[in-house]
């Protein structure tokens, strides 16, 4: 049931049928929360609108005395539970008992919320985890390198025989042929010879990145959706990138990507307390040249130039604004070090080259 931000109704808004447990609800209120939130969609009046509808759907629907009441009478009802007035034994199938045109402190209809009063939500119906840090109802750890389901290094992120891919979709996806590629060998089973580990590539985003859609004119209606990198094709220089809560896949140019990474906030002068900080890159704005990272243990977002970010070891970003080499303008390549005396990092741009670039110089 796809979500209709164009209805009234708070269930048919998140896309869930009426008897969806608790879980659903938020997962649903999650992942359009994100999608819409105003810090990823800024100067945008219709993300602004539809984060406080899907808010107000939420905040509705998880409070139980208010669920159970717009079940029953609708707004009117959710009206009379924030007044502290009980469902009456019975009611009456016209409306809420005999309140008929609203209730003490306004019309008819329930409380709607305001930007502030939605942002205010947003921040605490996570309590302390990260709501831009993880998807698939997994990895809602604040902080850490969990935001991608595979390490760059390779390897199992379970410690043992978990595969990402099923844990985190629910599916096999091909089953065990999935563990080819995601790091070293096959194993040697009853005599068979292992093969070859895969080439490195280091210009390419990993397997299992989270990431998010913008920029696409053929499915403006995905910008903003996310999904998790499946595989890249080198004939076609895209990826492959399945949806959050779908089966369904789509081939991305890099362009038409955001990683959403985990990243540690450096050399902040006027507000020194952000320094050291871990936060997720929820946004960025190339005419401006800023990300907007979240930093979960603040609940608040920042806006920042690439040379107060640190990206982590091991992802993959582009080149950009080098002056001294123009020509690696543009090239993707892994992220090896970084330097903190000289604010530059290594970066690995193939299995015979490592480039040392200052930290704005990388981005996203």
């Amino acid at each position: 049931m796809a979500p209709n931000l164009k209805s009234k109704d708070y269930y048919s808004i998140l896309g869930c049928p009426r008897n969806a447990d608790d879980a659903s609800l938020k997962k649903a209120y999650r992942k359009l929360a994100v999608k819409w939130h105003p810090d990823k969609n800024p100067d945008s009046q219709e993300a602004k609108e539809n984060f406080q509808k899907v808010s107000e759907a939420y905040a509705t629907l998880s409070d139980k005395k208010k669920r159970q009441m717009y079940d029953q009478y609708g707004e009117e009802g959710v009206r009379a539970a924030e007044a502290g007035v009980d469902a009456p034994g019975g009611g009456m199938p016209g409306g809420f008992g005999g309140f008929g045109g609203g209730f003490p402190g306004g019309g008819g209809g329930a409380h709607h919320m305001s930007p502030e009063e939605a942002q205010q939500f947003f921040s605490h119906a996570f309590g302390g985890n990260d709501p831009f840090g993880g998807m698939f109802g997994m990895g809602m750890g604040g902080g850490g390198p969990g935001i991608r389901f595979t390490p760059a290094s390779g390897g199992d992120p379970f410690g043992g025989g978990g595969d990402p891919f099923a844990s985190f979709l629910g599916s096999q996806m091909g089953g065990s042929s999935m563990r080819q590629g995601m790091g070293g060998s096959m194993r040697n089973m009853g005599g068979m010879r292992t093969s070859a580990p895969p080439m490195k590539e280091y210009n390419v985003i990993p397997r299992g990145t989270i990431v998010s859609l913008k920029d696409l004119v053929s499915r403006s209606d995905l910008n903003g959706d996310r999904g998790v990198v499946k595989q890249y094709v080198p004939q076609s220089s895209r990826y492959v990138v399945e949806l959050e809560d779908s089966e369904e896949t789509l081939s991305v140019k890099p362009k038409n990507m955001l990683q959403h990474v985990h990243v540690t906030i450096h050399d902040i002068q006027s507000q020194p307390e952000l320094n050291g900080q871990t936060g997720t890159v929820i946004t960025w704005f190339p005419t401006k040249g800023r990300y907007n990272i979240y930093v979960a243990s603040m609940k608040k977002v920042v806006s920042l130039k690439p040379g107060n970010v640190v990206l982590e070891t091991g992802i993959v970003a582009r080149v950009n604004g080098l002056e001294s080499r123009p020509e690696l303008n543009g090239k993707w390549g892994t992220i090896k070090e970084w330097i903190r005396d000289s604010n530059k990092y290594n970066v690995q741009l193939s299995a015979g080259q490592i480039i040392r670039v200052k930290v704005e110089n990388m981005i996203l």
